[in-house]
């Protein structure tokens, strides 16, 4: 997942001094009981930095009128639009897979349904991205066509889903249960070692000799998978293609990947039917150039959907910079930890300005945190090289808890659906937001407060306003 490097630079901005594990209590889609509901016309859902409120429904009268004061303003302007959204969510790690597949099964439906439902009390988790194969979150490295040392097996007559049987397909077969119109991208961390240069899990690169049989490798995945009633809406070639040395890995350049595509991956796909998204980079915000040189070249472009991001080195802003460059593609948010044990304020602020904020202002089309869930211990991951400090959503063992990611992704996947677009709104004040407009018709503002101090402000839309207040380092998340 990511290397010492980049964890040194996310600890640098994610400070990790302090547990940011809290389980809920009480109804996430209602204000505290024994309360008289008031007459609002914006509603909204709050999230301080010190757990006194998590995504919690503030009884509080917001109502639209004309009057003027002198606080600062967030103009909402839904005749501005940008990209639409395809969703928000996590990465289901095996490790993820396996811890919730072992829990009992009144809980274990009710955590999913919490997840990935539509209810007050859901959190209407819309997008997730899957390892195909073992991510190094997984317990132990594996492809879906390893063999003996010396063997290989061009025809992939050896090809199996069998390892997933267990925990990952069932879990994703109640998921399409519970949400049927929920998106899946898959990324691989590695090609079977009998494909690389190394014949190993680490590291080394995929043989030229075998991109055709790589190709149809993915092929087979896609098909697979889609018999069990898992549709694969895109794939990237490569998780982290610059990081070599995670465990599993393969180093994959951007002229590699441009030539993958061009000459194996776009032509078999179309050749097998397969209308699976290709998604090209996957890794950091500090190599914008690494897409553009793929989107540059022509054969490889016209095969292509967007660009993938991960930020544990760069600036988001480098979203923008590759849209820019070719703004008939689209760009992907799709990783983002948070590391053990995590402080709840700091990482709350960083992860909603920067991501569910920073990454839509920035023409993404989803935001998706890494793991979904660990035990206590941040396991299971694989030996030498599996993240060894990545806190899950969830906590699952030894007893179930919601952590800071749950609590960022929810701000924006409970409200912002998928088809929603993403509308004109000002940054003033150190208030980062960003709006939205979704297929419901409904008007959705996420806040945070970013200044030292409670912040008082208005909401402006269509000539009237409200007022509210955040503290400092709150998230909101305003609905009308």
């Amino acid at each position: 997942m990511k290397s010492i490097y980049s964890v040194s630079l996310a600890l640098g901005l994610l400070i990790t001094s302090c547990a940011s594990k809290k389980t809920v209590t009480g109804d996430i889609g209602n204000p505290q009981t024994g309360t008289t509901p008031v007459k609002t016309d914006v509603s909204f859902w709050l999230t301080k930095g010190d757990q006194s409120a998590l995504l919690q429904k503030q009884n509080i009268a917001l109502n639209f009128s004309e009057a003027t004061n002198n606080n600062p303003t967030i103009e909402v302007d839904p005749k501005t639009t940008f990209q639409s959204i395809d969703g928000f969510g996590f990465t289901l790690t095996g490790g993820s897979a396996s811890l919730i597949n072992a829990l009992p099964p009144t809980e274990k439906d009710k955590l999913l349904n919490e997840l990935f439902g539509k209810t007050d009390e859901a959190i209407g988790v819309s997008y997730i991205r899957l390892s195909i194969g073992a991510s190094d979150l997984s317990a132990t490295p594996f492809t879906y066509n390893d063999l003996a040392d010396g063997e290989t097996d061009e025809n992939l007559v050896k090809f199996s889903l069998s390892k997933e049987q267990a925990d990952l397909i069932p879990v994703l077969k109640k998921i399409v249960a519970i949400n049927p119109s929920i998106k899946f991208l898959g990324s691989p961390w590695t090609a079977p070692t009998w494909m690389k240069t190394n014949n190993s899990f680490i590291g080394g690169s995929l043989k030229t000799v075998y991109y055709q049989t790589y190709a149809k490798y993915l092929v087979k995945y896609i098909q697979a998978m889609k018999a069990e009633g898992i549709i694969i809406d895109a794939i990237t070639p490569q998780n982290e293609p610059l990081h070599p040395g995670n465990n599993p890995s393969m180093y994959m350049d951007a002229l590699a990947q441009a030539d993958f595509i061009k000459t194996a991956l776009g032509p078999v796909f179309k050749s097998s039917g397969i209308e699976t998204k290709i998604i090209v980079y996957d890794h950091n915000a500090d190599k914008p150039e690494y897409p553009i040189t793929i989107l540059n070249d022509p054969e490889a472009k016209k095969y292509v959907n967007g660009s993938a991001f991960h930020l544990y080195a760069g600036n988001i802003s480098a979203l923008t910079k590759v849209h820019d460059a070719h703004p008939d593609k689209n760009v992907y948010f799709t990783e983002q930890w948070v590391g053990g044990p995590g402080n709840f304020p700091e990482d709350l602020k960083w992860h909603v300005s920067t991501l569910i904020i920073g990454a839509t202002r920035n023409w993404s089309r989803t935001v998706l945190e890494w793991n979904l869930a660990a035990d206590a211990n941040y396991n299971p991951h694989t030996d030498q090289g599996g993240c060894t400090s990545c806190l899950g959503a969830i906590t699952i063992a030894p007893a179930l808890s919601r952590n800071v990611a749950y609590y960022v992704i929810g701000h924006a996947s409970k409200f912002v659906t998928p088809g929603s677009v993403r509308i004109g709104s000002n940054l003033t004040n150190n208030l980062q937001n960003v709006a939205f407009k979704t297929p419901e018709g409904k008007t959705v503002l996420i806040i945070c407060n970013n200044n030292n101090s409670d912040t008082t402000f208005n909401i402006k839309y269509n000539g009237k306003s409200v007022t509210s207040t955040l503290g400092q380092g709150a998230v909101a998340t305003y609905v009308w």
